[in-house]
């Protein structure tokens, strides 16, 4: 899931809205859902605020994450709050619950469920996740690096130029951490692509052979969570392209898939794509 989700968007759960000491937004789900997942599965519950089967299934939630003392965590995320969460995420329907282990969607249902089925899908998580993950009820937790808190900090105080200085301290004292290297990956990804104006898609229609315009188009795909057409259309410059041209839109879009896990099915059929572009 590296990747799915915008970190420069900040926006928080409405004041009031249901999950209390369980919301978690864009800016604090990689640190509270993806990280944690490392250690015990967490719950996400996206829901709306005008869905009251919705809210009922989040208060279920909360019931029972009380009663299982650490054996798993929950995170409530306001879909019309949140939307890059739940394009990431894939969600069809609100209410969906999806179970989060190692960073990856381990199993999920949607629509408003009785408590006993809840109960039942929620043990099924935990059995099928017992003795994979790195933590649990009764373990002690790895400590927080206070580097990377330091640049999830600054990330949530929007502050990307000091989230780069961070990660990048780090890497000078651990040039192979990787935790770091795809951080920044990402960051910088991001400060370049927020800067791209909404018109480059039409500027890049309208002019195909701009190749400039067409890497210009994919970043700001990418950024709107449209991997597979950011993708394509770096490969269709590839094909249509030679000398520096090809090089330079084959470069960018090599950076790109470095800001997902490679085992993505789309990461996995652009790579083919390229290949047959290229040979």
């Amino acid at each position: 899931m590296s990747g799915a989700v915008d970190l420069s968007s900040l926006k928080q759960p409405p004041a009031g809205a249901t999950g209390g000491d369980y919301a978690v937004g864009e800016a604090d789900f990689e640190t509270k859902v993806l990280r944690r997942s490392m250690q015990v599965p967490v719950v996400v519950a996206l829901y709306s605020q005008r869905s009251p089967g919705s809210v009922e299934l989040v208060r279920t939630l909360e019931r029972l994450v009380a009663a299982d003392g650490g054996t798993w965590e929950l995170a409530t995320v306001e879909a019309e709050a949140n939307m890059r969460i739940a394009q990431a995420l894939r969600v069809q329907g609100i209410p969906t619950v999806i179970a989060i282990a190692a960073g990856q969607p381990l199993a999920d249902f949607e629509g408003a469920q009785p408590e006993p089925q809840v109960r039942q899908w929620l043990d099924a998580v935990v059995d099928a996740v017992a003795g994979k993950l790195e933590g649990g009820a009764g373990q002690p937790q790895a400590a927080e690096d206070p580097r990377f808190t330091a640049a999830e900090d600054a990330l949530e105080r929007g502050d990307l130029a000091g989230a780069e200085a961070a990660y990048e301290a780090i890497l000078a004292a651990e040039p192979n951490n990787e935790e770091a290297k795809g951080a920044l990956r990402q960051l910088r990804f991001l400060a370049r692509a927020q800067q791209i104006p909404d018109s480059a898609l039409a500027a890049a229609d309208q002019d195909p052979a701009n190749v400039d315009a067409a890497i210009d188009a994919a970043d700001l795909e990418l950024l709107n969570q449209q991997p597979e057409a950011a993708f394509d259309r770096l490969i269709a410059v590839v094909k249509r392209t030679a000398g520096d041209d090809r090089t330079k839109a084959r470069t960018r879009l090599l950076e790109l898939f470095e800001l997902f896990d490679q085992a993505e099915p789309f990461v996995v059929a652009a790579r083919r794509k390229l290949a047959a572009a290229l040979y």
